[in-house]
């Protein structure tokens, strides 16, 4: 048993080409149509609409399409403002979620942009591309119904199977009444309709290519086999095909494994210059003896694609050159990566613009001189003269990315209809790939430039650990990942530490990554315990969206305790040098990633020596095909073992050892922490009872801690300080109050309470006769905040040293 891959036949929703008793064989189904307005919000909405989307016309008004139908964010601009964002017809497949239930449907789209002063500014036409592949379209003889929709008489046979459908274009000068006619039921009855219609047929009937593929039974055949008997006819010799029919199926047939073959060739490349150098090999000599391609400058030069106007003046770039001649002079006369600037006024661009192709069976002379003067002045009559030329537009989702150039010598024959059809069809494969190519690294370029965007520059400087990290991009570009660490410092002199991964690739995960990084920071200055963040977290990903999955582990060290506490959700777990060199990985709670919900997350704390060593990473360092995950934990764990080195060394070796085995096809994020701690004698403490004589008391106490540590000089200011912050947990706190000053890299004074009310910055009236107390701290402080505690509150400054 084996499947035959039949030509692709071109069907229309209401038309196609193929002949049948002086008719067109026509395809039928139901087509819904979509009028609308300068901003994209909906004027009008057929019945087929409502049946196809699942929603009345009532329902849907006014409200913009791209949105209303959740379309996908690649394919949006050709449904906004109407479709002015594509200058020529937009066509495509994509699944779209029905209204009423959210059931997903494949639905083939065509979008004509309308242009006029007033009115429907856009059109969108769509049909039920599942149905049709599933079921086959409905057939017609013109006016007459062969075989209603959604069965067609295709696809009754059991042996044949649609497999692809792509809408398409067509255009038919004979069949245009019947089109027209069909359209305009489908439009609302008003004067505007016949302007629509007019405007459609010009643009290009909606229309389908489907492949189509045909099971065949195979049996026994040998000479003289009794299982299989040949019958001769008696009477009539056996009817032969016409030899001229038989001619042009070959041809046909010929022409669709060149196109298959081309493209094929198209697609193993994303990069537009190799792209348009594919082409032209294919195409010389076979099909042309000269080929060129010219691409749009701003695509060579990775900027953005100009807005497309009327009288734009385009400019080019020769990209891919080929011919079959031993005169060079091709080179000489038209090298390549030339700019070229066109006209505005040049017939070229205007047919160009319009989608269709310029052929001339022979250049004349006239023509030569013409395109010389704008190919960079040289003359290029003596190359052109007596020549077949051939110039096709590349468009890709209605945007004219260049042009393709061909050109066959004065004994081959020129381009017929057949070969302009072989080369547009070439042209939009091409220009799909080219236009792939640009949006592949324009993704690429704008995914690094978030992602380096939300990552840290330099580790910050905090007392009590030292902190390096580095971050290493996987080997494809548009695979940059989600990776995200961050060292942020918190009051106390405490640091927290946090590693994560978005899961995915591209610029949606760049995107989430820098939310939740920006998160992380907000939460982080609120002080909350390692599992109530990742809760924060968890709830803020999945308001995000389904799509905001993410691995993440957070770590709070306290210096002065030197205790560390720790929650997980789904990362890898870190691991811990000690001094002495040897090394564990960290059994901590593995919890459910960011953004699946319902999972708890815990909290568990351990005593670190002073000197060790904390590492944590993304799975893109250990990770890798044919090795379990557990495998590569164990051997970075066994790595680190032994005499501790400096971080840097650390960060590099494990990069090197772990990177040059092989390929890496994900981020790699590294963040290793010494943990040092902070000496006791640089830490004072106390407790006290909250009465009004304990200011003078705190004053004299940070005198004597101030005087311990030779900053005298700071004592009549941290004094004030110490009073301000006293006076008020006196006057507006709770239970006892807790003093402590810690020496390093700044002086920190914190107050503690168990009232829950946080302090606030206020503005003092001439009059009033309180409120300036943290108008002092802020004006005289470095730094000063506020967090809660279990018990109640801290609220603290920093004072430059």
């Amino acid at each position: 048993m084996v499947t035959r891959q039949r030509p692709a036949a071109r069907l229309t929703a209401a038309g196609t080409s193929p002949r049948l008793l002086d008719q067109h064989l026509l395809g039928v189904a139901p087509l819904a149509v979509v009028l609308l307005d300068e901003s994209g919000r909906v004027t009008h909405w057929n019945p087929v609409a409502e049946d196809l989307f699942g929603a009345s016309y009532d329902a849907v008004a006014g409200r913009p399409l791209r949105s209303l139908l959740r379309l996908p964010q690649e394919h949006r601009s050709a449904f906004e403002s109407g479709g002015r964002h594509v200058r020529h017809v937009w066509t495509g497949v994509f699944l779209v979620p029905r209204l009423d239930d959210g059931r997903l449907r494949e639905i083939a789209w065509w979008v004509y942009p309308l242009p006029g002063p007033d009115g429907a500014r856009g059109l969108a036409v769509a049909a039920d591309a599942q149905r049709i592949r599933e079921n086959g379209p409905g057939l017609a003889l013109g006016d007459v119904l062969m075989a209603p929709p959604p069965r067609s008489p295709l696809s009754g046979n059991g042996g044949v199977r649609f497999l692809r459908v792509e809408p398409t274009l067509v255009q038919s000068s004979t069949d245009a009444p019947l089109f027209r006619r069909r359209l305009m039921e489908m439009l609302p009855s008003d004067g505007d309709a016949e302007r629509i219609a007019d405007h459609v047929l010009a643009r290009g009937y909606p229309a389908v290519n489907v492949s189509v593929t045909v099971r065949l039974p195979f049996a026994d055949h040998r000479a003289g086999s009794p299982r299989l008997k040949r019958v001769r006819p008696t009477v009539q010799p056996p009817h032969d095909p016409p030899v001229v029919d038989a001619m042009e199926q070959a041809a046909a047939q010929e022409r669709l494994d060149f196109l298959n073959h081309v493209g094929a060739r198209l697609a193993d490349t994303l990069d537009p210059v190799q792209t348009a150098g594919a082409l032209c090999d294919a195409l010389v000599p076979s099909f042309a003896d000269f080929a060129g391609v010219q691409l749009l400058e701003s695509i060579v030069s990775d900027q953005e694609l100009p807005p497309a106007e009327a009288d734009a003046s385009p400019s080019v770039v020769r990209v891919a050159m080929r011919y079959d001649e031993e005169d060079g002079r091709w080179d000489d006369l038209v090298p390549l990566g030339e700019v070229i600037r066109l006209p505005a006024g040049l017939p070229l661009i205007r047919d160009l613009t319009t989608g269709h192709s310029l052929s001339y069976p022979r250049v004349s002379d006239r023509i030569s001189r013409r395109i010389s003067a704008h190919v960079g002045g040289r003359d290029l009559r003596a190359l052109l003269r007596g020549r077949a030329l051939l110039i096709t537009p590349l468009i890709a989702r209605g945007k004219v990315l260049g042009t393709i150039v061909l050109m066959r010598r004065r004994d081959r024959p020129p381009f017929g209809e057949p070969d302009v059809a072989l080369v547009e069809e070439l042209g939009r494969r091409a220009a799909v790939c080219v236009d792939n190519g640009r949006l592949y690294r324009r993704e690429a370029r704008v995914a690094a430039q978030l992602q380096h965007s939300m990552l840290p520059d330099a580790p910050p400087v905090v007392a009590g650990a030292q902190i390096r990290y580095r971050y290493v991009p996987a080997d494809e570009a548009v695979r940059v990942g989600g990776d995200w660490f961050d060292a942020i410092p918190l009051p106390g002199s405490r640091l927290a530490l946090v590693v994560g991964d978005v899961m995915g690739h591209g610029l949606t995960s760049a995107a989430i990554m820098g939310q939740l990084r920006t998160a992380v920071r907000t939460l982080a200055a609120q002080d909350l315990p390692p599992d109530q963040l990742l809760r924060q977290l968890d709830d803020l990903a999945r308001r995000l969206g389904d799509d905001c999955l993410a691995t993440c582990i957070y770590a709070v060290y306290d210096p002065v305790a030197r205790r560390c506490e720790i929650a997980n959700a789904g990362h890898l777990p870190p691991v811990l040098v000690s001094p002495s060199g040897e090394s564990w990985l960290l059994e901590v709670p593995p919890g459910a990633p960011i953004g699946v919900g319902g999972v708890a997350f815990e909290t568990v704390g351990f005593d670190v020596e002073d000197g060790s060593q904390f590492v944590l990473c993304t799975d893109g360092l250990v990770e890798r095909r044919g090795r379990p995950l557990d495998a590569g934990l164990t051997a970075m764990r066994e790595f680190l073992s032994g005499p501790l080195r400096p971080l840097e060394t650390v960060c590099e070796t494990l990069i090197e050892s772990f990177c040059t085995a092989g390929r890496h096809d994900d981020d790699i994020a590294l963040l290793a922490v010494s943990l040092e701690g902070i000496p006791k004698e640089d830490v004072f403490s106390w407790a006290l009872t909250a009465t009004p004589s304990v200011v003078r008391e705190t004053r004299r106490l940070a005198r004597q801690a101030l005087e311990t540590w030779g900053l005298t000089a700071l004592a009549p200011n941290v004094e004030l300080l110490v009073s301000e912050l006293v006076t008020n947990a006196v006057v507006h706190g709770a239970g006892d109050i807790g003093l402590r000053l810690i020496r390093a890299n700044s002086l920190l004074c914190e107050v503690r309470d168990d009232g829950h009310d946080l302090p606030h910055l206020c503005r003092a009236e001439a009059t009033d006769e309180n409120g300036r107390g943290l108008q002092l701290v802020s004006a005289l402080a470095e730094r000063w905040g506020t967090q809660r505690t279990p018990t109640g509150k801290v609220v603290w400054f920093e004072h430059s040293l």
